[in-house]
C-alpha cells in the first residue's frame, strides 16, 4: 500500500495535482508513522511540497481578493469580492489545521529533548518544526486581533524550538538556513519587528558563507539558493528601515 501510494503521489506532483497530491501524502504520512516508522528526507519533502501548493495558491487568492475588494470601483461589487475572499479564508484555515494537526499527531517528536539523536532525526525535528511555524505564520495573515496573536505566538514557539535544534546542525545546512530565512520573514511581516529580522537574516548568512568550504557537494546548490534569497531579503528589509527613518 505504501509504495502505490508513494507512486501515486509523485506521479500527482509531475501533473500538477496538488490537492491529489496532498491527500496521498497525507495517508502516506499517517499510515507509515502508525506504524512507528518515520518519514524519510524525500518523503518529507514530498508532504511539504504538496500542501505548500495547495495553501500557496489559497494565499494567492486570498491577497487578490483582498486587493480587489479595497479597490472596487462600483459599491455593489464589494461585499461579493468580500463573499469570496471568506470562502477562500475558510479553505485556507481548513488546510492550515488540517497540517498542523499531522505535525503534532505523527510528525513532531513527543519530547523537546532531543540530546543523542542523530543527525537524521535532528533534521526531521527542525523541518517538522520549520513546517509547524510556516502553516501558523499563514494563519496569522488571514487572522485578527486576539486569535491573531495566539497564532502569532503559535508560530514564535515552533520557530524558536526549531532554532534552538538547529544549532546542531551546519551553519550551511539547507533546512537550518532555510529556518533562518523563514523565521527572519516572520519577524518582519508578522512581529513587525525589521531589528530582529535583520539580525537573524545576518546571524545566518555570515556563519553559512564563513562555512561554505565545508558545505556538503549534494546539498551546495540548496544553500547557495537561500544564501542569495537571505541576502536580497536583508538588502531590501535594510533599505526600507533607512527610508523609514529618514521620513
Amino acid at each position: 500500500m505504501l509504495p502505490e501510494l508513494l507512486y501515486k503521489a509523485k506521479l500527482a506532483e509531475q501533473l500538477e495535482m496538488y490537492k491529489e497530491m496532498k491527500e496521498l501524502m497525507k495517508q502516506f504520512a499517517e499510515t507509515k508513522c502508525s506504524g512507528g516508522e518515520s518519514l524519510n528526507e524525500e518523503e518529507r519533502n514530498l508532504l511539504s511540497v504538496a500542501y505548500k501548493n495547495v495553501v500557496g495558491q489559497r494565499r494567492s487568492a486570498w491577497r487578490l481578493a483582498s486587493s480587489l475588494e479595497g479597490r472596487a470601483e462600483e459599491e455593489w461589487r464589494r461585499p461579493i469580492c468580500q463573499e469570496f475572499r471568506g470562502v477562500i479564508e475558510a479553505e485556507l484555515n481548513d488546510l492550515c489545521n488540517e497540517i498542523v494537526t499531522l505535525l503534532e499527531k505523527y510528525l513532531l517528536p513527543k519530547s523537546k529533548n532531543v540530546e543523542g539523536q542523530s543527525d537524521a532525526q535532528l533534521e526531521a525535528a527542525v523541518f517538522f518544526s520549520k513546517m509547524k511555524g510556516d502553516y501558523f505564520r499563514y494563519l496569522v495573515e488571514v487572522s485578527k486581533g486576539d486569535e491573531r496573536e495566539a497564532k502569532s505566538e503559535e508560530a514564535k514557539v515552533a520557530y524558536s524550538w526549531a532554532a534552538e535544534v538547529a544549532e546542531q546542525l551546519q551553519p550551511t545546512h539547507p533546512i537550518r538556513l532555510g529556518l533562518a530565512l523563514n523565521f527572519s520573514v516572520y519577524h518582519y511581516e508578522i512581529a513587525h519587528n525589521p531589528s530582529a529580522a535583520c539580525e537573524l537574516a545576518k546571524q545566518a548568512f555570515d556563519a553559512a558563507i564563513a562555512k561554505l568550504d565545508q558545505a556538503q557537494e549534494d546539498t551546495y546548490k540548496d544553500s547557495t539558493l537561500i544564501l542569495q534569497l537571505l541576502r536580497d531579503n536583508l538588502s531590501l528589509w535594510t533599505a526600507e528601515t533607512e527610508d523609514a527613518d529618514d521620513k
